[in-house]
């Protein structure tokens, strides 16, 4: 069971504890929310004394929002599901992606050196990434924000392991798809020339047999003004397409057995579309009454 609430209390690190509790008491978060807290001490009778005493008097970190990390292959849908979620919390969506794109267009200290390496192709180093990171993270705090759900990233072990020494992660979302869909999914994007805008013509329905769900995602169409100007990514072949999924899930299970091990990591299989899978994605984040009271609210 993943706890939320909007607001977290983090206990200070005591890794044997929280170990403890994720084994005996089956709350698979290295951040406990007060409320968590006082259930603990109150509804578990088993706990020792001494877990009890810390539980009870463990200092507390100033309130914030939700630290998440949104993963998944490319094409699946994490930038639309990362901002739905930011919008409805709060918090900011950051993708590393463009964070570079950001830092290319102002001229900043590391432009000259980022533009150098997209120009030949090569990737941008672990150590770019965490200090363009660092710094947006910083100017966030700086300007008040609390929380954000990052989009994508960590890639690797590495920056995982960096990551972690940077920031607090509450959550890690993994978004899956079955393939078939995913293949099509990708294969049917399309960019408007004039308005950058991004779309999809696919159209996809599939069947349900072997024990494997049905499946319908209705296509993303463009305004008719834009239809006659939409163009394929020319790396959007299937051929191309195979094989970045095939990097991607070479490099995504260390990554992911790497937030599994710490009790953070949240699988989601998307059913179908936004319209099927959004209700579902906030239920499995006990999110599912929170849209409709920020509605009320509002």
């Amino acid at each position: 069971m993943y706890l939320f609430v909007q607001k977290y209390a983090v206990l200070s690190e005591q890794s044997a504890l929280r170990e403890y509790l994720c084994r005996r008491v089956l709350v698979p978060l290295a951040a406990f929310p007060m409320a968590a807290i006082a259930r603990l001490v109150k509804c578990t009778p088993y706990l020792p004394c001494a877990a009890r005493r810390f539980l009870s008097h463990a200092p507390l970190q100033k309130e914030r929002n939700v630290q998440w990390v949104f993963l998944g292959c490319p094409g699946v849908g994490k930038g639309t599901y990362a901002s739905r979620l930011c919008n409805l919390l709060g918090v900011p969506h950051i993708a590393t992606g463009d964070l570079v794109r950001s830092e290319l267009s102002s001229k900043g200290p590391l432009s000259s050196q980022l533009s150098e390496i997209v120009n030949q192709g090569k990737l941008v180093s672990d150590e770019i990434i965490m200090s363009l990171l660092s710094k947006r993270l910083a100017d966030g705090e700086a300007k008040g924000e609390s929380g954000f759900i990052l989009d994508g990233f960590p890639r690797t072990i590495k920056q995982a392991e960096i990551l972690e020494g940077v920031t607090d992660i509450d959550l890690v979302v993994n978004l899956k798809i079955q393939e078939e869909a995913l293949l099509a999914k990708c294969l049917g994007r399309r960019i408007c020339n004039e308005c950058g805008g991004n779309f999809n013509v696919a159209s996809i329905s599939i069947k349900g047999e072997n024990g494997r769900p049905a499946m319908v995602m209705d296509p993303l169409l463009p305004p008719a003004h834009c239809m006659s100007k939409l163009i394929t990514r020319s790396d959007d072949t299937e051929a191309v397409v195979q094989e970045r999924l095939r990097i991607y899930s070479e490099k995504s299970q260390p990554v992911e057995e790497f937030y599994r091990s710490r009790g953070k990591l949240l699988e989601f299989d998307l059913p179908g579309g936004i319209p099927e899978s959004w209700p579902k994605l906030l239920q499995a984040l006990n999110l599912y009454d929170y849209e409709e009271k920020q509605s009320v609210a509002a």
